[in-house]
């Protein structure tokens, strides 16, 4: 089954373009509790917030050490020169990838942007600050800021590829799916990379071809330095194509040789985790899932676990599970993180359908033409059995093609509702050409 933080996996990519560009390797560092510290360390825009302090597996992971090390000198760096943008940025790349390591974003997100404050302060016109803020925007899907902050960065330098992939995405986000297409050509024409392939991978899916879309991810992984993170994320993504096609022994073997690569990559073990949920393996499915989840605080992990309880028929605590998960996104929106449309799927799934609606239409007014959106809202209103609004929104969800199984399925299911069986079959019979196996 597809997951449902298709979106977020896909933008993650956009912190890995940028840390290829700027990521230097590590050697030696400081490293306080920014829960002890966080109140003196970040009182000016000039101060650097100090590093999350790792724990758990990802402590003793062989770069912790030289991260801390790293940042340590850097801090150096800053007392003796505070005027010197440079450190402050290969400080905000290295968070950015902390961030994205630990999931921690509720804590980097705003760390990260109050470092690229002070180097703005300094240099208003600093195109690396400009994209960081971008990405970092991308990243709590305030994607119309994102895009506004990424153009601004291509008027300071229109001929770096990186830009053009937030760019991409934001467009993507948008629903300016023609846009994205153009942004995408640039970015492989200035530069074909890992980035530029995840890219066009994603915009393939969205218009239909997974087979093209696979290939495009497995360029995006061969352009990769093997066993590195971003190279893991492609092969990560690669698997939830092959999942999404009904090809689970193919995807397993992407996740699993992650794990070869690096033992404690969570995303790799909740893959893992949906391969065992779809053979009915529940028990084994919540085990890896736990052990993902200690690793990092990602939600949907959590959500995964709440949809494995309801399948054994454990409905009060499959309920108190989607509890937790609405919990853990408000605390990621009280850190700048915009999540209305993650609350929407989500109070879908535990029946809530009001609240459902609620926040589906908070996102669909920021986004009208996003196709992930509609379908989200589709749903919702297909559950109140307004079908005609179900419809309205359906149409503009397949708008690009999609062949997505779970969305044709769902829009047959609209279409049969309302009398019209043949175009239901239509749709069902499509959406078994990309996965025979799929069902609702």
């Amino acid at each position: 089954m597809k997951i449902y933080t298709l979106v977020i996996n896909r933008l993650m990519p956009v912190l890995g373009l940028i840390l290829l560009a700027f990521l230097v390797f590590v050697q030696v560092s400081c490293t306080k509790s920014p829960k002890e510290t966080a109140s003196t360390d970040v009182s000016s825009t000039m101060d650097i917030p100090p590093l999350f302090e790792r724990r758990g597996e990802l402590a003793s992971a062989v770069e912790w050490q030289r991260t801390k090390e790293k940042v340590a000198d850097l801090n150096g760096k800053i007392r003796k020169e505070p005027n010197d943008v440079k450190p402050r940025l290969q400080i905000a790349v290295i968070y950015l990838s902390e961030a994205r390591i630990t999931g921690e974003h509720p804590y980097y997100y705003p760390a990260i942007l109050k470092i690229l404050d002070g180097v703005l302060a300094m240099d208003p016109k600093n195109f690396e600050a400009t994209t960081f803020n971008a990405s970092v925007k991308m990243s709590q899907h305030q994607f119309a800021e994102a895009r506004e902050l990424a153009e601004k960065a291509r008027q300071i330098n229109p001929n770096n590829a990186y830009v053009y992939g937030v760019l991409v995405d934001a467009n993507v986000e948008l629903g300016n799916y023609e846009e994205a297409v153009a942004m995408s050509d640039k970015m492989q024409a200035l530069k074909p990379s890992l980035e530029s392939y995840s890219r066009a991978s994603y915009l393939r899916e969205i218009y239909g071809s997974y087979p093209s879309s696979i290939e495009a991810m497995k360029l995006a992984v061969q352009a990769g330095l093997p066993g590195s993170e971003p190279q893991c994320w492609s092969k990560n993504i690669l698997g939830h194509l092959y999942e999404t096609t009904g090809q689970l022994d193919n995807a397993e073997k992407q996740y699993d040789g992650i794990l070869v690569m690096r033992p404690s990559y969570a995303f790799a073990l909740a893959g893992k985790a949906r391969i065992l949920k779809a053979r009915k393996e529940y028990p084994l499915a919540l085990a890896t899932l736990e052990k993902a989840a200690k690793i990092m605080p990602e939600f949907s992990f959590h959500e995964q676990m709440a949809e494995i309880y309801a399948l054994q028929g454990d409905q009060e605590k499959a309920k108190k599970k989607y509890v937790e998960v609405a919990k853990m996104l408000d605390e990621d929106a009280r850190s700048g993180h915009a999540v209305d449309l993650e609350l929407c799927k989500l109070y879908t799934k535990s029946g809530q359908l009001d609240s459902a609606k609620k926040y589906g239409l908070i996102e669909y007014r920021k986004r009208p033409k996003n196709i992930d959106v509609n379908h989200a809202l589709a749903w919702v209103y297909f559950n109140q059995h307004d079908l005609k609004n179900a419809q309205q929104h359906m149409q503009i969800a397949l708008r690009t093609g999609s062949k997505d199984p779970e969305l044709l399925q769902e829009a047959g299911a609209i279409e049969l509702a309302l009398g019209n069986a043949g175009q239901r079959d239509k749709l069902v019979a499509t959406a078994r050409k990309t996965n025979p196996k799929f069902t609702l």
